[in-house]
Protein backbone atom coordinates (compact mmCIF):
# COMPACT_ATOMS: atom_id res chain seq x y z
CA UNK A 1 0.00 0.00 0.00
CA UNK A 2 1.68 3.77 -0.86
CA UNK A 3 2.27 5.75 1.72
CA UNK A 4 -0.47 8.46 -0.26
CA UNK A 5 -2.73 5.78 0.47
CA UNK A 6 -2.07 5.40 3.99
CA UNK A 7 -2.38 8.73 4.44
CA UNK A 8 -5.50 8.95 3.05
CA UNK A 9 -7.09 6.22 5.27
CA UNK A 10 -5.25 7.55 8.40
CA UNK A 11 -7.38 11.14 7.19
CA UNK A 12 -10.68 9.19 6.43
CA UNK A 13 -10.38 7.41 10.16
CA UNK A 14 -9.58 10.79 11.66
CA UNK A 15 -13.21 12.21 10.41
CA UNK A 16 -14.76 9.12 11.09
CA UNK A 17 -13.93 8.60 14.70
CA UNK A 18 -11.47 10.59 16.37
CA UNK A 19 -12.92 13.99 15.31
CA UNK A 20 -13.40 16.71 18.86
CA UNK A 21 -15.90 18.96 19.09
CA UNK A 22 -15.72 22.34 21.52
CA UNK A 23 -17.41 21.17 24.57
CA UNK A 24 -21.47 22.53 24.64
CA UNK A 25 -22.98 21.91 27.98
CA UNK A 26 -25.56 22.89 29.98
CA UNK A 27 -24.68 21.34 33.36
CA UNK A 28 -21.69 19.35 34.55
CA UNK A 29 -20.43 18.35 38.05
CA UNK A 30 -17.23 19.01 39.89
CA UNK A 31 -14.52 16.31 39.62
CA UNK A 32 -14.63 13.77 42.30
CA UNK A 33 -17.06 11.61 43.67
CA UNK A 34 -18.73 13.04 47.06
CA UNK A 35 -22.46 13.09 48.30
CA UNK A 36 -23.25 16.40 46.93
CA UNK A 37 -22.23 15.24 43.61
CA UNK A 38 -24.56 12.64 44.01
CA UNK A 39 -27.53 14.69 45.02
CA UNK A 40 -26.94 17.40 42.14
CA UNK A 41 -26.88 14.76 39.77
CA UNK A 42 -30.55 13.45 41.44
CA UNK A 43 -31.37 16.94 41.71
CA UNK A 44 -30.20 17.99 37.64
CA UNK A 45 -32.42 15.01 36.94
CA UNK A 46 -35.47 15.89 39.15
CA UNK A 47 -35.34 11.71 40.44
CA UNK A 48 -37.94 10.25 42.83
CA UNK A 49 -36.16 9.64 46.48
CA UNK A 50 -36.27 6.18 45.79
CA UNK A 51 -33.74 6.65 43.28
CA UNK A 52 -31.13 9.00 45.42
CA UNK A 53 -31.72 6.55 47.99
CA UNK A 54 -30.10 3.87 45.84
CA UNK A 55 -27.41 6.46 44.60
CA UNK A 56 -26.46 7.10 48.08
CA UNK A 57 -26.06 3.59 49.24
CA UNK A 58 -24.10 2.91 46.29
CA UNK A 59 -22.07 5.52 47.17
CA UNK A 60 -21.32 4.50 50.56
CA UNK A 61 -20.56 0.82 49.40
CA UNK A 62 -18.01 2.37 46.42
CA UNK A 63 -16.31 4.13 49.44
CA UNK A 64 -16.23 0.58 51.52
CA UNK A 65 -14.58 -1.72 48.39
CA UNK A 66 -11.13 -1.72 47.37
CA UNK A 67 -9.84 -1.08 43.98
CA UNK A 68 -9.45 -4.77 42.51
CA UNK A 69 -5.40 -5.35 42.15
CA UNK A 70 -5.23 -9.19 43.22
CA UNK A 71 -6.26 -10.61 40.08
CA UNK A 72 -3.60 -12.73 38.42
CA UNK A 73 -2.27 -10.71 35.19
CA UNK A 74 -4.88 -8.18 35.36
CA UNK A 75 -4.77 -4.40 33.30
CA UNK A 76 -2.92 -2.11 35.77
CA UNK A 77 -4.94 0.37 37.11
CA UNK A 78 -2.85 2.75 39.08
CA UNK A 79 -4.03 5.56 37.00
CA UNK A 80 -7.27 5.13 37.73
CA UNK A 81 -7.57 8.36 40.08
CA UNK A 82 -11.67 8.66 40.82
CA UNK A 83 -11.13 12.15 41.77
CA UNK A 84 -10.00 13.13 38.46
CA UNK A 85 -12.80 12.74 36.62
CA UNK A 86 -15.53 14.56 35.83
CA UNK A 87 -18.79 12.30 36.46
CA UNK A 88 -21.63 14.10 34.62
CA UNK A 89 -21.60 16.61 32.00
CA UNK A 90 -25.23 17.09 30.31
CA UNK A 91 -25.24 18.59 26.99
CA UNK A 92 -26.75 21.87 26.01
CA UNK A 93 -30.20 20.87 24.33
CA UNK A 94 -33.84 21.96 24.91
CA UNK A 95 -35.39 18.60 25.48
CA UNK A 96 -34.89 16.63 28.68
CA UNK A 97 -34.26 13.41 28.02
CA UNK A 98 -33.53 13.94 24.37
CA UNK A 99 -35.28 15.01 21.52
CA UNK A 100 -37.41 12.46 18.75
CA UNK A 101 -36.80 14.56 15.55
CA UNK A 102 -32.93 14.34 14.38
CA UNK A 103 -33.28 17.90 13.13
CA UNK A 104 -34.23 19.32 16.31
CA UNK A 105 -30.77 18.13 18.19
CA UNK A 106 -27.93 21.54 18.27
CA UNK A 107 -25.84 21.12 15.00
CA UNK A 108 -22.52 20.05 16.58
CA UNK A 109 -24.11 17.30 17.92
CA UNK A 110 -25.80 16.27 15.09
CA UNK A 111 -22.26 16.89 12.73
CA UNK A 112 -20.86 14.50 15.70
CA UNK A 113 -23.23 11.57 15.02
CA UNK A 114 -23.82 11.61 11.12
CA UNK A 115 -20.08 11.44 11.09
CA UNK A 116 -20.62 7.93 13.17
CA UNK A 117 -23.39 7.12 10.66
CA UNK A 118 -26.40 6.90 13.02
CA UNK A 119 -28.93 8.59 11.15
CA UNK A 120 -27.94 6.82 8.16
CA UNK A 121 -27.93 3.52 9.75
CA UNK A 122 -31.66 3.91 11.38
CA UNK A 123 -32.45 4.43 7.94
CA UNK A 124 -31.94 0.86 6.80
CA UNK A 125 -31.46 -1.25 9.40
CA UNK A 126 -32.76 -0.82 12.89
CA UNK A 127 -36.56 -0.68 14.48
CA UNK A 128 -35.35 2.21 16.76
CA UNK A 129 -31.54 4.37 17.74
CA UNK A 130 -31.06 5.59 20.72
CA UNK A 131 -27.92 8.40 20.87
CA UNK A 132 -25.94 9.59 23.94
CA UNK A 133 -23.85 12.29 23.86
CA UNK A 134 -21.48 12.58 27.39
CA UNK A 135 -23.86 11.85 30.32
CA UNK A 136 -27.10 12.39 28.84
CA UNK A 137 -29.51 10.74 25.73
CA UNK A 138 -29.64 13.19 23.37
CA UNK A 139 -31.75 11.55 20.65
CA UNK A 140 -34.03 8.54 20.72
CA UNK A 141 -36.92 7.07 18.21
CA UNK A 142 -38.99 3.71 18.03
CA UNK A 143 -40.90 3.05 14.96
CA UNK A 144 -44.38 3.36 15.48
CA UNK A 145 -45.12 -0.46 14.41
CA UNK A 146 -43.25 -1.76 17.86
CA UNK A 147 -44.66 0.86 19.78
CA UNK A 148 -48.19 0.16 19.18
CA UNK A 149 -47.35 -3.56 19.81
CA UNK A 150 -46.81 -2.53 23.50
CA UNK A 151 -42.55 -2.51 22.87
CA UNK A 152 -40.80 0.71 24.87
CA UNK A 153 -37.65 1.54 23.64
CA UNK A 154 -36.75 5.05 24.97
CA UNK A 155 -33.67 6.26 27.08
CA UNK A 156 -33.14 5.28 30.91
CA UNK A 157 -33.91 8.70 32.93
CA UNK A 158 -37.14 8.98 31.04
CA UNK A 159 -38.20 5.21 32.27
CA UNK A 160 -37.53 6.49 35.28
CA UNK A 161 -40.01 9.10 35.69
CA UNK A 162 -42.35 7.38 33.12
CA UNK A 163 -42.00 4.01 34.18
CA UNK A 164 -40.82 3.96 37.91
CA UNK A 165 -42.47 0.29 38.91
CA UNK A 166 -40.01 -1.23 36.31
CA UNK A 167 -37.01 0.62 37.03
CA UNK A 168 -37.64 0.07 40.55
CA UNK A 169 -38.11 -3.27 40.46
CA UNK A 170 -35.88 -4.12 38.03
CA UNK A 171 -32.81 -1.60 38.56
CA UNK A 172 -29.64 -2.56 40.34
CA UNK A 173 -31.45 -5.25 42.69
CA UNK A 174 -31.83 -8.77 40.98
CA UNK A 175 -29.10 -8.79 38.55
CA UNK A 176 -26.11 -6.66 39.17
CA UNK A 177 -26.29 -5.17 43.26
CA UNK A 178 -24.12 -2.27 43.43
CA UNK A 179 -22.03 -4.74 46.64
CA UNK A 180 -21.06 -7.09 42.97
CA UNK A 181 -18.02 -5.03 42.33
CA UNK A 182 -16.30 -1.33 43.05
CA UNK A 183 -16.75 -0.50 39.51
CA UNK A 184 -20.98 -1.54 39.73
CA UNK A 185 -20.69 0.64 42.94
CA UNK A 186 -19.26 3.30 41.45
CA UNK A 187 -21.56 3.10 38.28
CA UNK A 188 -24.90 2.99 40.87
CA UNK A 189 -23.77 5.98 42.60
CA UNK A 190 -23.42 8.52 39.17
CA UNK A 191 -24.83 6.75 36.47
CA UNK A 192 -27.01 8.68 34.01
CA UNK A 193 -28.10 7.95 30.34
CA UNK A 194 -28.66 4.17 28.81
CA UNK A 195 -31.31 2.57 27.37
CA UNK A 196 -34.33 1.26 28.63
CA UNK A 197 -36.41 -2.10 26.27
CA UNK A 198 -39.09 -3.90 27.26
CA UNK A 199 -40.49 -6.13 25.14
CA UNK A 200 -43.96 -7.39 25.99
CA UNK A 201 -45.06 -11.13 26.01
CA UNK A 202 -45.00 -12.98 22.63
CA UNK A 203 -43.41 -9.87 20.43
CA UNK A 204 -40.86 -10.44 18.20
CA UNK A 205 -39.18 -7.31 17.47
CA UNK A 206 -37.44 -8.45 14.03
CA UNK A 207 -35.03 -6.02 13.01
CA UNK A 208 -32.60 -4.32 15.78
CA UNK A 209 -32.78 -1.39 18.09
CA UNK A 210 -29.60 0.57 18.90
CA UNK A 211 -27.66 2.72 20.86
CA UNK A 212 -24.62 4.79 21.04
CA UNK A 213 -22.34 6.27 23.32
CA UNK A 214 -20.19 9.10 22.23
CA UNK A 215 -17.71 10.76 24.97
CA UNK A 216 -16.43 13.57 23.93
CA UNK A 217 -15.18 15.42 26.60
CA UNK A 218 -11.96 15.37 28.23
CA UNK A 219 -11.36 13.61 31.58
CA UNK A 220 -14.90 12.94 32.13
CA UNK A 221 -16.41 9.42 32.95
CA UNK A 222 -19.48 8.05 31.26
CA UNK A 223 -21.86 5.56 33.05
CA UNK A 224 -24.59 4.63 30.96
CA UNK A 225 -26.99 1.72 32.33
CA UNK A 226 -28.89 -0.71 30.05
CA UNK A 227 -32.02 -2.75 31.41
CA UNK A 228 -33.44 -4.71 28.75
CA UNK A 229 -36.52 -6.61 30.00
CA UNK A 230 -37.96 -9.46 27.73
CA UNK A 231 -41.18 -11.09 28.69
CA UNK A 232 -42.65 -14.92 27.95
CA UNK A 233 -41.74 -15.87 24.21
CA UNK A 234 -40.44 -13.06 22.99
CA UNK A 235 -37.59 -11.79 20.93
CA UNK A 236 -35.23 -8.58 20.52
CA UNK A 237 -31.59 -7.49 19.32
CA UNK A 238 -30.08 -4.93 21.21
CA UNK A 239 -26.63 -3.62 19.18
CA UNK A 240 -24.63 -1.04 20.95
CA UNK A 241 -21.78 1.02 19.81
CA UNK A 242 -19.30 3.02 21.52
CA UNK A 243 -16.42 5.63 20.70
CA UNK A 244 -14.21 8.73 22.02
CA UNK A 245 -11.71 10.35 20.65
CA UNK A 246 -8.44 10.49 21.90
CA UNK A 247 -6.95 13.06 24.54
CA UNK A 248 -3.62 13.59 26.88
CA UNK A 249 -6.03 12.79 30.15
CA UNK A 250 -7.65 9.32 30.73
CA UNK A 251 -11.44 8.80 30.70
CA UNK A 252 -13.14 6.18 32.25
CA UNK A 253 -16.14 4.09 31.30
CA UNK A 254 -18.12 2.26 33.55
CA UNK A 255 -21.71 1.40 32.27
CA UNK A 256 -23.79 -1.47 33.28
CA UNK A 257 -26.44 -3.57 31.48
CA UNK A 258 -28.83 -6.15 33.16
CA UNK A 259 -30.55 -8.36 31.03
CA UNK A 260 -33.90 -10.60 32.14
CA UNK A 261 -34.87 -12.90 30.13
CA UNK A 262 -38.22 -14.52 30.48
CA UNK A 263 -39.68 -18.26 29.61
CA UNK A 264 -39.23 -19.12 26.17
CA UNK A 265 -37.49 -16.00 25.18
CA UNK A 266 -34.53 -14.55 23.13
CA UNK A 267 -32.29 -11.76 23.55
CA UNK A 268 -29.32 -11.43 21.78
CA UNK A 269 -26.98 -8.60 22.99
CA UNK A 270 -24.03 -7.22 20.60
CA UNK A 271 -21.53 -4.59 20.97
CA UNK A 272 -19.07 -2.99 18.71
CA UNK A 273 -16.48 -0.98 20.97
CA UNK A 274 -14.25 1.57 19.75
CA UNK A 275 -13.04 3.84 22.41
CA UNK A 276 -9.57 5.59 22.24
CA UNK A 277 -6.58 4.62 24.06
CA UNK A 278 -6.72 7.13 26.87
CA UNK A 279 -10.03 5.34 27.85
CA UNK A 280 -10.48 2.57 30.73
CA UNK A 281 -13.35 0.56 29.70
CA UNK A 282 -14.54 -1.35 33.42
CA UNK A 283 -18.02 -2.27 32.77
CA UNK A 284 -20.67 -5.00 34.19
CA UNK A 285 -23.00 -7.23 32.40
CA UNK A 286 -25.21 -9.57 33.43
CA UNK A 287 -27.87 -11.71 32.51
CA UNK A 288 -30.68 -13.68 33.97
CA UNK A 289 -31.94 -16.37 31.93
CA UNK A 290 -35.42 -18.01 33.00
CA UNK A 291 -36.83 -21.65 31.65
CA UNK A 292 -36.22 -22.45 27.73
CA UNK A 293 -34.95 -18.94 27.11
CA UNK A 294 -31.40 -17.85 25.12
CA UNK A 295 -29.23 -15.10 26.16
CA UNK A 296 -26.51 -14.10 23.33
CA UNK A 297 -23.91 -11.81 23.81
CA UNK A 298 -21.88 -10.56 20.88
CA UNK A 299 -18.70 -8.85 21.31
CA UNK A 300 -15.96 -6.64 19.30
CA UNK A 301 -13.61 -4.95 21.75
CA UNK A 302 -11.39 -2.61 20.16
CA UNK A 303 -9.80 0.27 21.59
CA UNK A 304 -9.23 1.81 25.23
CA UNK A 305 -6.10 1.92 27.31
CA UNK A 306 -7.57 -0.81 29.51
CA UNK A 307 -10.46 -3.11 29.43
CA UNK A 308 -12.03 -5.35 31.81
CA UNK A 309 -15.27 -6.95 30.42
CA UNK A 310 -16.41 -10.36 31.24
CA UNK A 311 -20.33 -10.23 30.16
CA UNK A 312 -22.12 -12.78 32.61
CA UNK A 313 -25.68 -15.12 32.50
CA UNK A 314 -27.20 -17.15 34.94
CA UNK A 315 -28.83 -19.85 33.55
CA UNK A 316 -31.88 -20.27 36.15
CA UNK A 317 -34.37 -21.65 34.33
CA UNK A 318 -34.19 -25.67 33.12
CA UNK A 319 -33.36 -25.67 29.02
CA UNK A 320 -32.00 -22.31 29.27
CA UNK A 321 -29.03 -21.50 26.63
CA UNK A 322 -26.67 -18.91 26.47
CA UNK A 323 -23.94 -18.20 23.53
CA UNK A 324 -20.81 -15.70 24.28
CA UNK A 325 -19.01 -14.87 20.32
CA UNK A 326 -16.05 -12.19 21.28
CA UNK A 327 -13.39 -10.73 19.61
CA UNK A 328 -10.31 -8.55 20.98
CA UNK A 329 -7.70 -6.37 19.53
CA UNK A 330 -4.92 -4.94 21.47
CA UNK A 331 -2.01 -3.35 19.84
CA UNK A 332 0.82 -0.83 21.10
CA UNK A 333 0.08 -0.11 24.81
CA UNK A 334 -2.73 -1.93 25.26
CA UNK A 335 -4.03 -4.79 27.61
CA UNK A 336 -7.52 -5.92 26.67
CA UNK A 337 -8.62 -8.54 29.70
CA UNK A 338 -11.75 -10.11 28.37
CA UNK A 339 -13.80 -13.30 28.30
CA UNK A 340 -17.33 -14.52 29.13
CA UNK A 341 -19.03 -15.99 33.10
CA UNK A 342 -21.15 -18.82 33.37
CA UNK A 343 -23.33 -19.96 35.76
CA UNK A 344 -25.24 -23.37 35.06
CA UNK A 345 -27.62 -23.28 37.99
CA UNK A 346 -30.46 -25.43 36.88
CA UNK A 347 -31.14 -29.17 35.17
CA UNK A 348 -30.47 -29.23 31.01
CA UNK A 349 -28.79 -26.33 30.53
CA UNK A 350 -26.30 -25.00 27.90
CA UNK A 351 -23.57 -22.58 27.35
CA UNK A 352 -20.81 -21.87 24.53
CA UNK A 353 -17.98 -19.62 24.56
CA UNK A 354 -16.23 -18.98 21.50
CA UNK A 355 -13.37 -16.07 22.20
CA UNK A 356 -10.58 -14.58 19.88
CA UNK A 357 -8.13 -12.36 20.04
CA UNK A 358 -5.62 -10.67 18.14
CA UNK A 359 -2.24 -8.78 19.44
CA UNK A 360 0.08 -6.76 17.43
CA UNK A 361 2.49 -4.50 18.05
CA UNK A 362 3.81 -5.32 21.98
CA UNK A 363 -0.24 -5.15 22.86
CA UNK A 364 -1.51 -7.73 25.01
CA UNK A 365 -4.55 -9.73 25.06
CA UNK A 366 -6.00 -11.83 27.88
CA UNK A 367 -9.10 -14.17 27.94
CA UNK A 368 -10.50 -14.99 31.97
CA UNK A 369 -13.68 -16.51 31.86
CA UNK A 370 -15.62 -19.25 34.36
CA UNK A 371 -17.68 -21.53 33.94
CA UNK A 372 -19.94 -22.96 37.05
CA UNK A 373 -22.00 -25.95 36.95
CA UNK A 374 -23.80 -26.75 39.98
CA UNK A 375 -25.13 -29.42 42.11
CA UNK A 376 -28.12 -30.91 41.09
CA UNK A 377 -27.56 -29.04 37.17
CA UNK A 378 -27.65 -32.25 35.16
CA UNK A 379 -27.64 -33.16 31.60
CA UNK A 380 -26.31 -29.55 31.09
CA UNK A 381 -23.10 -28.87 28.65
CA UNK A 382 -20.91 -26.24 28.07
CA UNK A 383 -18.16 -25.37 25.42
CA UNK A 384 -15.42 -23.76 25.57
CA UNK A 385 -13.05 -22.44 22.77
CA UNK A 386 -10.21 -19.33 22.57
CA UNK A 387 -8.18 -18.83 19.73
CA UNK A 388 -5.14 -16.03 20.12
CA UNK A 389 -3.73 -14.62 17.28
CA UNK A 390 -0.14 -12.96 17.52
CA UNK A 391 1.71 -10.63 14.97
CA UNK A 392 4.72 -10.38 16.55
CA UNK A 393 7.22 -11.68 19.28
CA UNK A 394 6.36 -9.01 21.44
CA UNK A 395 2.33 -9.30 21.77
CA UNK A 396 1.11 -11.27 24.14
CA UNK A 397 -1.82 -13.66 25.17
CA UNK A 398 -2.88 -15.24 28.01
CA UNK A 399 -5.63 -17.95 28.27
CA UNK A 400 -7.11 -18.07 32.16
CA UNK A 401 -10.48 -20.68 31.96
CA UNK A 402 -11.77 -21.58 35.39
CA UNK A 403 -14.33 -24.48 35.51
CA UNK A 404 -16.09 -25.24 39.06
CA UNK A 405 -18.28 -28.51 37.79
CA UNK A 406 -20.53 -29.73 41.30
CA UNK A 407 -22.31 -32.25 39.40
CA UNK A 408 -21.19 -35.60 37.53
CA UNK A 409 -23.75 -35.46 34.86
CA UNK A 410 -22.72 -32.82 32.66
CA UNK A 411 -20.51 -32.36 29.45
CA UNK A 412 -17.70 -30.36 29.68
CA UNK A 413 -15.28 -29.23 26.65
CA UNK A 414 -12.89 -26.84 26.54
CA UNK A 415 -9.76 -25.89 23.61
CA UNK A 416 -7.74 -23.25 23.87
CA UNK A 417 -4.88 -22.29 20.58
CA UNK A 418 -2.44 -19.60 20.65
CA UNK A 419 -0.19 -19.24 17.44
CA UNK A 420 1.25 -16.31 15.64
CA UNK A 421 0.62 -15.68 11.67
CA UNK A 422 2.29 -18.41 9.37
CA UNK A 423 4.56 -17.28 7.41
CA UNK A 424 3.40 -20.11 4.75
CA UNK A 425 0.22 -19.18 4.70
CA UNK A 426 0.86 -15.32 4.01
CA UNK A 427 3.46 -16.75 1.37
CA UNK A 428 0.46 -18.74 -0.52
CA UNK A 429 -1.82 -15.69 -0.34
CA UNK A 430 1.24 -13.54 -1.67
CA UNK A 431 1.69 -16.43 -4.62
CA UNK A 432 -1.93 -15.82 -5.45
CA UNK A 433 -1.21 -11.66 -6.33
CA UNK A 434 -1.99 -10.25 -2.52
CA UNK A 435 0.77 -8.27 -1.46
CA UNK A 436 1.97 -8.47 2.58
CA UNK A 437 -0.67 -6.36 3.91
CA UNK A 438 -3.91 -7.76 2.23
CA UNK A 439 -2.63 -11.27 2.85
CA UNK A 440 -2.48 -10.48 7.00
CA UNK A 441 -5.84 -8.90 6.60
CA UNK A 442 -7.48 -11.69 4.64
CA UNK A 443 -6.22 -14.17 7.18
CA UNK A 444 -7.42 -11.88 10.13
CA UNK A 445 -11.17 -11.67 8.38
CA UNK A 446 -11.59 -15.58 8.09
CA UNK A 447 -10.00 -15.78 12.06
CA UNK A 448 -13.10 -13.26 13.15
CA UNK A 449 -16.27 -14.64 10.63
CA UNK A 450 -17.80 -16.42 13.69
CA UNK A 451 -18.38 -12.69 15.22
CA UNK A 452 -18.83 -11.00 11.94
CA UNK A 453 -21.81 -13.86 11.05
CA UNK A 454 -23.67 -12.97 14.07
CA UNK A 455 -23.89 -9.43 13.16
CA UNK A 456 -26.19 -7.66 10.38
CA UNK A 457 -24.07 -6.94 7.22
CA UNK A 458 -23.52 -3.33 7.75
CA UNK A 459 -22.23 -3.80 11.59
CA UNK A 460 -20.10 -6.96 10.12
CA UNK A 461 -18.69 -4.46 7.74
CA UNK A 462 -18.10 -1.84 10.47
CA UNK A 463 -16.50 -4.48 12.58
CA UNK A 464 -14.24 -5.32 9.46
CA UNK A 465 -13.12 -2.16 8.99
CA UNK A 466 -12.14 -1.34 12.59
CA UNK A 467 -9.60 -4.82 12.69
CA UNK A 468 -8.51 -3.50 9.45
CA UNK A 469 -7.80 0.16 11.02
CA UNK A 470 -6.30 -1.69 13.93
CA UNK A 471 -3.59 -3.00 11.79
CA UNK A 472 -2.91 -0.68 10.06
CA UNK A 473 -1.53 1.54 13.41
CA UNK A 474 -4.73 4.10 12.24
CA UNK A 475 -6.71 4.22 15.39
CA UNK A 476 -6.22 5.75 18.84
Amino acid sequence: MSSEQDHLKETDTEARFGFKKEQQSAFQTEKGLTEETIRLISEDKDEPDWMLDRRLRALRQFHEMPMPTDWPGQPDLSEVDIDEIVPYIRPDIDARGGVDDWEDLPEEIQDTFDKLGIPEAEKNALSGVGAQYESEIVYQNMQEQWEEKGVIFCDMDKAVQEYPDLVEEYFMTKCVPPSDNKFAALHGAVWSGGSFVYVPEGVTVEMPVQAYFRMNSEGMGQFEHTLIVAEENSEVHYIEGCSAPKYSAFNLHSGCVEVFVKDGAHVQYSTVQNWSKNTYNLNTKRAIVERDATMEWVSGSMGSKATMLYPCTILKGPGATDNHITIAFAGEGQDIDTGAKVYHNAPNTKSTIESKSISKDGGRTNYRGLVHIADGAEDSSTSVECDALMFDNESTSDTMPYMEIEESKVDVAHEATVGKIGDEDVFYLQSRGLDDDDAKQMIVAGFIEPITEELPIEYAVELNRLIELEMEGSLG
